[in-house]
């Protein structure tokens, strides 16, 4: 692995982290996660292959990384605190967020250091996958799968949040307006 991937997958592990404690819900919440999937699409993905079964294992390996994404997002506490959203990563949702992230990067450095190299290209001949870059392109894009849908369900989450009934009626009654997302960075 480059210096680059390690900082990358180092970076989007510490922004659950960061997570851990609770802090208000604002866009950084949201742009630094996707920035940094931007940069790693950007980096790596040059084009998807579609020989072979390339597609199913792109499409098996970015469903896993929808799967991980939301279930982390529903597992992240949003609430409201003196006008504000409150978020913070629970014990399930860093969890599955470090599995995620360890994950590729355990397979990444089992391929190039731990002697894996034979057994991926077994099992890519085995199950007609064409080549290295089919299994770069579905490890980038459940990244990138697992990163959009947890902030996307934190998103949906929070403007549920925002506008729920029960919200609208304790600030109306105590005079102060329904929680939302801070737009201050």
């Amino acid at each position: 692995m480059t210096t680059t991937e390690w900082i990358t997958d180092i970076a989007l592990v510490l922004v659950v982290f960061r997570q851990l404690r609770e802090g208000r819900l604002d866009r950084k919440t949201f742009l630094i996660p996707l920035g940094i999937v931007a940069f790693v699409a950007y980096s790596y993905l040059d084009s998807v292959p579609t020989g072979g079964n390339d597609l199913v294992l792109i499409a098996a390996l970015a469903g896993a990384g929808a799967v991980l994404g939301i279930a982390g997002g529903v597992y992240t506490r949003i609430r409201p605190l003196d006008g504000h959203l409150m978020i913070k990563a629970g014990a399930v949702s860093a969890i599955l967020w470090v599995l995620g992230m360890g994950a590729r990067m355990g397979f990444q450095v089992w391929v190039e250091h731990g002697g894996g190299a034979d057994d991926v290209a077994r099992f890519s001949v085995a199950h007609h996958i064409t080549g290295g870059q089919a299994w770069v392109t579905a490890f980038v894009l459940m990244a990138v799968t697992e990163v959009v849908t947890r902030v996307a369900t934190i998103y949906v989450r929070s403007r549920v949040r925002a506008g729920a009934p029960a919200s609208a009626a304790s600030a109306a009654s105590s005079g102060s307006a329904a929680p939302v997302l801070d737009r201050t960075a």
